[in-house]
């Protein structure tokens, strides 16, 4: 399947370092190139083009490369930003990848290393037009909703993941989806024709956990009327996930790390061992080096667990999914509840797009539950929407109309609207009927949060 080119915008206030970035892929024909000085020239060449990826130099005059960063995170946050800076500099690129950057390049350019990266973002491009053709203009990889760049380096590594026996350590804040990239990892492995058991370590009591994990024989306890099978022996040939593993009690973790080590364990009252063959897969929202400290998770336990690590972003991070997010969920509480609300009103999509989030996507689907359950109309509105949402469009980020502005505002949103309904939502001719550049038009349609995609 062709796509188009990777447009990229090199910013650099260095002339030679733009000669040598053409020159380097010139001759790859899946790259179109443009250059730009400064961060403000940059920010106005994606107005008026579709970019796709932005390179950008760390050391600039007038608008360095982490407020250019951060300016396309806020503006267009489905653009990769590659970061480039300097060797002694590794503070600064810390700083880009907490702050949404794709990744960085040292300089002097390493056209090897740069041309690698932008190979692998053409391939997350393919990878997301298929995805769209497939899934009927819904980003899906396998059960998890997302097109967010930092969603692509997600994707990737539960790829590179998938393919190994690696026990996997996945960390997250409460709601970002832990399950569902551990469910992704087992599905993508040679054992998702095998079992895949999901167990929430927190659920249990420290008496009944090991029994839970485990198993118990007859008579092990009051209560032990038959034996018991745990989970562990449930999962024999596939995968066990344990959530919030940094609940686990000290005497259950002595177990688990044996498991881990022997690839056994013995059932609560018995006394033969039992061997398995399961991936284990755990999750936390804990800092779990300070529960080393603090002497509550063994040491040896969490160097076992985290050989592999994960990170499943928080929404608020991830701004380029919440329309997506929001129509997918709006679509399946319509089915659930047996309504056929169509769409989002943009004044409550901007409300959506705007808020933190603290409870990442669970409190998004609780939001857009709440939204369907009370709807008697033909689209969602921000009456529909809880207080803690209302009036967080007017943030420092989002400048006051006056009354006149706002009524011409209205006008300019229920234009755009009414054209792309007219072009069946194509961008690209949209865009020529309203006689501006696409990128023009990606940038109205994020600030009345009109989605790409409805």
């Amino acid at each position: 399947m062709s796509i188009t080119p990777l447009h990229i915008l090199y910013v650099d206030d260095e002339a030679a370092y733009h000669r040598l970035f053409k020159r380097g892929i010139l001759s790859d024909s899946r790259y179109k190139t443009e250059t730009a000085t400064n961060g403000e020239e940059a920010l106005q060449r994606i107005a008026d083009s579709q970019v796709d990826v932005v390179i950008t130099d760390i050391r600039m005059p007038r608008m360095n490369g982490l407020a250019l960063l951060s300016a396309i995170r806020e503006q267009y946050p489905d653009i990769f930003v590659l970061i480039v800076t300097s060797v002694d500099s590794a503070s600064e690129a810390v700083q880009a990848l907490k702050a949404g950057a794709y990744d960085y390049i040292l300089k002097p350019l390493d056209m090897d290393m740069i041309r690698k990266q932008l190979d692998k973002i053409y391939q997350h491009k393919q990878l997301l037009q298929q995805a769209i053709t497939a899934q009927n203009d819904e980003f899906r990889f396998e059960n998890i909703v997302g097109r967010d760049p930092a969603m692509f380096k997600l994707y990737e590594q539960i790829d590179c993941v998938a393919a190994t026996d690696s026990t996997v350590l996945i960390h997250g804040e409460s709601g970002t989806g832990k399950e569902l990239i551990a469910a992704a990892i087992h599905a993508r492995s040679n054992r998702k024709n095998h079992p895949f058991i999901c167990v929430n370590c927190a659920a249990f009591t420290d008496t009944l956990v090991s029994s839970a994990l485990f198993g118990h024989e007859k008579g092990a306890f009051t209560g032990a009327l038959s034996r018991h099978i745990g989970h562990f022996e449930s999962a024999s040939g596939g995968t066990i996930f344990l959530d919030e593993i940094g609940d686990i009690p000290q005497q259950t973790q002595v177990s688990l790390l044996r498991v881990l080590e022997l690839g056994s364990f013995y059932r609560v009252g018995g006394n033969s061992p039992i061997s398995v063959d399961v991936r284990i897969v755990c999750a936390t929202n804990r800092d779990l080096t300070l529960a080393m400290k603090e002497k509550f998770f063994r040491e040896d336990l969490f160097y076992r667990i985290n050989v592999v690590s994960l990170t499943a972003p928080p929404l608020r991070t991830r701004k380029a999914d919440i329309p997506l997010l929001a129509q997918y969920f709006l679509e399946k509480f319509n089915q659930k509840i047996g309504k056929a609300i169509p769409c989002i009103e943009p004044d409550a999509l901007a409300l959506l797009t705007q808020h933190e989030w603290p409870g990442n996507v669970r409190e998004l689907i609780n939001t857009i539950e709440r939204a369907v359950v009370f709807c008697k109309g033909s689209s969602i509105t921000t009456e529909h929407l809880p207080a803690t949402l209302q009036g967080t469009t007017q943030g420092k980020n989002t400048p006051l109309l006056s009354r006149q502005d706002t009524s011409l505002a209205t006008m300019e949103q229920a234009l755009i609207l009414s054209v792309l309904e007219s072009k069946s939502w194509n961008l690209s001719q949209a865009a020529d009927a309203l006689g501006i550049a696409r990128g023009t038009l990606y940038s109205k349609m994020e600030r009345y949060g009109i989605p790409k995609h409805l």
